[in-house]
């Protein structure tokens, strides 16, 4: 095992070892409670060109995934869907949304921020409907909710039942959303990954394995 400050250990009752390359080409070990530190680097160890070419494709993605420019025509995701962008002339609304996005001229100097409080907005109304729906299904109740910036993390929960979820969310199509939302809601009463929290988020979920696998694969592209 490499000594690298972006792999993460994550134990838990599982009984076996899995180990994850991140679409930011971070790698994440999830072990038995019980295994050694020298099972586990003997198991990486066995598993290091997969691992590394795992880690080839990932950066090579992120490599090709250009910044945006926020110019006439390019492309945005909103809940899984592109729409065009296009530059107007319009000082009084710095950014719209219908069918398109609308982008004043005059507010070019601050375009990322824009598109970021407009997609935190979003991510909040989004997430909170859904957080509703699945917590009056569930009968599992969080106390609060909020919408950060975080890159590396989609969702998170508290020990004290308090919800986070990234506003990158809000790119990715809404089963995508309702994946995240109920694997955190889930993780109130069960503060692990063990079969019975899986267990659970198929109960709310039936399908979360694609929309899991989606993001692990796709998650890269949730970003401006």
């Amino acid at each position: 095992m490499q000594n690298n400050k972006t792999d993460r250990i994550i134990r838990s009752r599982r009984k076996t070892l899995a180990l994850e390359v991140t679409c930011d080409a971070r790698l994440i070990i999830r072990a038995p409670v019980k295994m050694t530190v020298k099972e586990i680097k003997s198991f990486v160890e066995r598993k290091h060109h997969w691992v590394q070419e795992k880690q080839r494709v990932a950066r090579e993605r992120l490599r090709n995934l250009a910044p945006k420019q926020f110019v006439d025509g390019e492309k945005f995701l909103f809940l899984g869907n592109t729409y065009l962008l296009s530059i107007v002339d319009d000082n009084r609304n710095p950014l719209s949304f219908d069918r398109e996005f609308r982008l004043s001229r005059a507010h070019l100097h601050r375009a990322r921020q824009l598109f970021v409080d407009w997609y935190k907005e979003q991510a909040y109304k989004k997430i909170r409907e859904r957080l509703h729906r699945y917590s009056s299904f569930s009968d599992i109740h969080f106390k609060n909710f909020t919408i950060t910036n975080a890159q590396k993390r989609w969702g998170s929960c508290s020990s004290r039942g308090n919800l986070h979820f990234s506003w990158r969310l809000i790119l990715a199509a809404p089963h995508v959303v309702d994946y995240v939302v109920v694997h955190e809601l889930v993780h109130i009463k069960e503060q692990n990954h063990s079969a019975k929290f899986w267990k659970k988020v198929e109960l709310l979920l039936p399908d979360y394995r694609s929309n899991r696998q989606w993001l692990k694969e796709n998650g890269y592209l949730l970003a401006i």
